[in-house]
């Protein structure tokens, strides 16, 4: 929902980042490579209960997923970086939310059901990617992407809110849980309506 605000803020610095990268030879898959890594060490601090070091680094792995974009465009944009952008975003959300249960499996039924309301959300964003690319549907409210993003109440944006928000109230897994998985559906459920709207024809 916030994506496309935000963006206006935080591009011009990571543009510039990405610009010096781009020049020093770093790759853009090779940032997304990286912060995914980087990502996986969330994994391992929140399934130990040390939510300060996942926070630090879930926050370092959204910085590399704004800079490999940023990186591309002064490098080289790709169908394999486009790619390994998207699979490697939708794992590493299920991880945080899988790792988080493994540290405190009383949370199992919220984490699942936050899980399954993620596939919702990926899935209807896909679909949708896959055939408005097959029609030449294009856009650029979320900047120059490889496939086309379709927003929604439950972005990027507020999935790292969320992801902030159970590294420093824990506690409060299960009630943040279920209410974003509930808007998640809801996100759903619109993008299902604006597939129907767009391509019944």
């Amino acid at each position: 929902m916030f994506d496309a605000r935000l963006r206006r803020v935080i591009d011009p610095p990571l543009d510039k980042a990405g610009r010096h990268l781009a020049r020093l030879g770093v790759t853009a898959n090779g940032v997304t490579t990286a912060g995914f890594l980087v990502g996986c060490g969330a994994w391992a601090m929140l399934a130990l209960e040390s939510y300060g070091l996942a926070l630090a680094f879930i926050l370092l792995n959204r910085l590399a997923d704004g800079l490999d974009g940023a990186v591309a465009r002064h490098g080289r944009i790709t169908d394999l970086g486009g790619y390994l952008d998207i699979v490697l975003d939708f794992l590493f959300y299920s991880g945080v939310i899988f790792f988080f249960a493994v540290g405190r499996p009383e949370e199992a039924l919220a984490a699942a059901f936050l899980i399954f309301s993620f596939i919702g959300t990926g899935v209807s964003f896909l679909a949708f990617a896959t055939l408005a690319a097959k029609r030449g549907i294009t856009t650029a409210a979320r900047g120059k992407k490889s496939i086309y993003y379709l927003g929604g109440l439950t972005e990027g944006t507020e999935t790292i809110a969320l992801f902030i928000a159970i590294c420093l109230f824990p506690d409060f897994f299960a009630w943040f849980a279920w209410i974003f998985g509930a808007l998640c559906w809801l996100t759903t459920a619109v993008r299902i309506y604006s597939a129907v709207e767009t391509f019944r024809a």
